[in-house]
């Protein structure tokens, strides 16, 4: 979802509205793919962080609800389609809520896409391993015949937490300089990128 500019509007909103100090956009762009708490807690090192949360949860619809209205980024639908063809389970690892991400699968048709799905406040947020390595048992797949695809660090970081390749897609939050800082094995431009990337990767594997 190309939902970072969303995000962070619904988030400064929210702030603003709690009552909490101002922060800029490049701080809430930053934090996109923790958890709310993680978030809170890197906001406001100086507070409560459960007076905090209290004080912002009642918000948190609201940026639910403006990452549900995002558009999927290019070529994304497709890209799917190709994968699922091809054969490969997908399943999603997430720092939205359940009801946000509930929303993003509903409103862009994308639910059966997915065999799993895991989402922040149902686990460890990231950078974590616990949602990765719930989805590789609820998959029944090993660490190595797994792959993480994200736009974060914490998305990078989560994946070498749990013993699994990452693949960072630079169109994203974070700049292809953060994502390799944060392990990511490779880089690619798109998700468009990816059908094409899996088999040059397989056929690299296969000449070994």
């Amino acid at each position: 979802m190309d939902s970072a500019s969303e995000i962070v509007g619904a988030m400064q909103l929210a702030i603003q509205r709690a009552g909490l100090p101002e922060r800029s956009p490049s701080q809430l762009r930053s934090l996109i793919g923790l958890g709310i708490r993680d978030v809170l807690m890197r906001l406001f090192p100086d507070r409560d962080p459960d007076r905090v949360h209290a004080q912002i949860a009642s918000q948190r619809a609201d940026r639910d609800d403006a990452a549900a209205h995002a558009a999927l980024f290019p070529g994304v639908r497709d890209t799917l389609e190709q994968l699922r063809a091809s054969g490969y389970e997908l399943a999603v690892a997430t720092g939205k809520s359940r009801r946000g991400l509930d929303q993003v699968l509903a409103l862009t048709g994308t639910r059966d896409y997915f065999s799993h799905t895991r989402c922040a406040d149902e686990s460890a947020a990231k950078p974590a391993p616990d949602m990765i390595e719930d989805l590789l048992l609820r998959n029944a797949t090993e660490c190595e015949d797994a792959l993480v695809i994200g736009d974060t660090e914490y998305d990078m970081r989560m994946a070498g937490a749990a013993g699994v390749k990452a693949l960072g897609v630079t169109c994203g939050v974070h700049d292809a300089e953060h994502l390799r800082a944060a392990g990511a094995h490779d880089l690619i431009a798109n998700v468009a990128a990816l059908p094409n990337w899996l088999v040059k990767t397989q056929r690299v594997t296969a000449a070994n």
